[in-house]
C-alpha cells in the first residue's frame, strides 16, 4: 500500500519503537464487524439464526462480533434490519457515551448510520433521537438506515451544527460527535482516502472539528455527557482538539479517552473522548406542533390500519409540514422540529388520489405478530421477494407483512393467493 510519505514520517514520530507493528498491520486485510439490532433481535437468537459467520466478540461492544464474511451486508437477514455491518473500533463510541433509555440524545454528524442505529439500541424505543447530517445526500443514507433498522423514536435532520445550536440550544442530555476527519484509519478500507490525505488537509479538519465542537458543547444539557470521536490518528485532529477544546470551556471535564490502534486491537483504529458539562439550568427542546392531518387522510389511515393490524403501533398520528397527505406516526411529546427533517418517527404512508399507500418504513418498524396477515418465506422465496418477484400464499385477499424467520422484510398486498410485491424498487436486487 503506497502510504503518504508525511504520514508515515509522523507515525514514526509518534509510535516510536512500536512503528514496525503499526506498519505491518498494512498487510492484512481490513477488520469487518456486525452489530446486533437489538430493537428487533436479541443477541442469542442472533447467534443461534447465524446469517453471517462470526469470529468472536468485539471487546467494547457486547452486540458487535467480528466477520470474515466477503459480503456480510448481502444477506436476508441484513434486508430484514437485524444487523448493521460496522468496522470493530468505530463500535467503541457510542458504549462510552453510556446511553441510557428515556434520555434526549443527539449525533451530531451521522452518516452513515452506524453510531445512530448503536445509539438507538441503547435507548430501546425510549426518549427521543436526532440523527444529524449537514450534507443532504449522505442524510438521505442515514434516513434509509434508520428506517431499515426499524427505528420508531428518530428524527433524521440535515442541518449545519451551529443552526442546530441556534434552533435547540442546550436541550440534549448526551451528545455525540463523530467528528469529519482526516481518516487516516479508513487508509486499507478506502484507498481512495490516501491520494486525499496530506497536512494541509489534517489542519483544515481540526479547524472544522473545533467549530462542531464548539456547536455541540451549546446543545447539550447541563450535567450531561460529549463524546467526540475520529476515524483517525493525528495528535491535531484527538488530544490536541480536546486540550484545545477543554481551555476554551472549564465549564467541561475530561472524564475518559481511549485510542484503539490497528496493532494493538482487532481493529482499524479510532478515537473517542468522553466529556461532562457542569451542572447548571438547562432549557426545555422547542417543539412546534405538527401540520394538521386531514380528514380525509385521517379516515384512509384509519381504515388501512383496522384492515392491517393485528396489534397496532404505539404513536401519534402526524402530518408532514408541506404534505399533509404524508402521514407519520410520532412518539408521544415529539413536536415538529425547527430545522429540514427527512424522518420523523415511522412514516405510515400517504393518500395519493383517494387511495392511501402504505409505506415501507411501517413494515420495517413492525414485528411479525403485529399484521392480520403476515406471509412467511423460505430462503429461496425470500430471496425472490427482495429481487421484486411474487410470492404465493393461502391467505385473505388484503395487505400483509411478508417476512423471513418472522421478521419482516416488506410489504405486499395478497390478490388471489398471489402476494404482489410492494419492495421498494430502489432497495431491489
Amino acid at each position: 500500500m503506497n502510504l503518504p510519505g508525511q504520514f508515515i514520517g509522523r507515525m514514526q514520530k509518534k509510535l516510536g519503537n512500536a512503528f514496525p507493528d503499526f506498519l505491518r498491520t498494512y498487510g492484512r486485510p481490513p477488520e469487518k464487524g456486525v452489530r446486533v439490532n437489538t430493537l428487533k433481535i436479541s443477541r442469542g437468537e442472533f447467534l443461534r439464526l447465524a446469517p453471517v459467520p462470526t469470529d468472536g466478540a468485539v471487546p467494547w461492544e457486547e452486540n458487535g462480533f467480528y466477520t470474515a464474511a466477503e459480503k456480510p451486508g448481502a444477506t436476508i437477514a441484513h434486508a430484514a434490519g437485524l444487523y448493521y455491518c460496522q468496522e470493530p473500533s468505530a463500535m467503541c463510541a457510542v458504549p462510552l457515551l453510556g446511553v441510557q433509555p428515556g434520555e434526549r440524545v443527539l449525533d451530531l454528524c451521522a452518516a452513515p448510520g452506524g453510531k445512530t442505529t448503536q445509539l438507538a439500541s441503547a435507548l430501546r424505543g425510549e426518549g427521543l433521537l436526532i440523527a444529524n447530517e449537514y450534507v443532504y445526500s449522505r442524510a438521505g443514507v442515514l434516513s434509509q438506515n434508520v428506517e431499515r433498522m426499524g427505528i420508531k423514536n428518530c428524527a433524521v435532520t440535515s442541518a449545519s451544527p451551529a443552526a442546530l445550536s441556534a434552533a435547540f440550544g442546550a436541550s440534549f442530555d448526551k451528545v455525540l460527535v463523530d467528528a469529519p476527519c482526516s481518516g487516516e484509519g479508513m487508509f486499507k478500507k478506502e484507498p481512495n482516502a490516501i491520494p486525499e490525505w496530506s497536512e494541509e488537509n489534517v489542519s483544515r479538519c481540526a479547524a472544522r472539528q473545533a467549530e462542531i465542537l464548539e456547536s455541540a458543547a451549546s446543545l447539550l444539557v447541563p450535567g450531561g455527557r460529549m463524546v467526540y470521536s475520529t476515524c483517525t490518528f493525528s495528535e491535531e485532529e484527538n488530544e490536541g482538539q480536546i486540550a484545545r477544546f477543554l481551555r476554551a470551556h472549564p465549564e467541561f471535564r475530561l472524564l475518559r479517552q481511549e485510542r484503539l490502534y490497528p496493532h494493538e486491537v482487532r481493529g482499524e483504529g479510532h478515537f473517542a473522548a468522553l466529556l461532562e458539562k457542569d451542572e447548571g439550568a438547562g432549557m426545555s427542546m422547542p417543539m412546534r406542533p405538527f401540520a394538521p392531518v386531514s380528514a380525509a387522510a385521517r379516515r384512509a389511515a384509519e381504515a388501512f390500519a383496522e384492515e392491517f393490524f393485528a396489534a397496532p403501533l404505539s404513536g401519534v398520528l402526524a402530518a408532514a409540514h408541506g404534505d399533509p397527505g404524508r402521514l407519520y406516526l410520532v412518539p408521544e411529546g415529539m413536536g415538529a422540529l425547527p430545522v429540514p427533517v427527512l424522518r420523523c418517527g415511522v412514516e405510515l404512508g400517504r393518500l395519493e388520489k383517494g387511495i392511501f399507500r402504505p409505506a415501507h418504513a411501517l413494515a420495517m418498524a413492525c414485528a411479525g405478530g403485529q399484521a392480520r396477515r403476515f406471509v412467511e418465506l423460505d430462503d429461496g422465496a425470500a430471496a425472490k421477494f427482495l429481487r421484486g418477484e411474487t410470492a404465493a400464499s393461502g391467505l385473505e385477499d388484503g395487505w400483509c407483512l411478508v417476512g423471513w424467520h418472522g421478521y419482516p422484510l416488506g410489504l405486499g398486498k395478497i390478490v388471489g393467493g398471489v402476494v404482489k410485491n410492494h419492495y421498494p424498487k430502489g432497495l431491489r436486487r
